[in-house]
């Protein structure tokens, strides 16, 4: 289960942790398994780590990405 926590600037967290919905995606990505987290926070359960995983799609899901054309945004600004 998740929900917004003010200590953690708005961002989703996993109910009863301090660990942001971002951290535990980046983990994933970064290669770790479900079991090698699991092991690291024992407060996790795997439907935890699910939660996460739904909430990432249904935000892309809900998320709309317009092209731009090239030249016309500059990060350096």
């Amino acid at each position: 289960m998740l929900f917004y926590c003010k200590n953690m600037v708005g961002k989703p967290v996993i109910k009863g942790t301090r660990l942001t919905v971002e951290y535990v995606l980046r983990l994933l990505a970064h290669g770790a398994t479900v079991a090698e987290i699991l092991e690291e926070y024992q407060d996790l359960t795997p439907e935890d780590i699910q939660a996460c995983l739904l909430f990432a799609s249904t935000s892309l899901a809900n998320t709309v990405f317009l092209p731009l054309k090239a030249g016309s945004f500059c990060a350096s600004r």
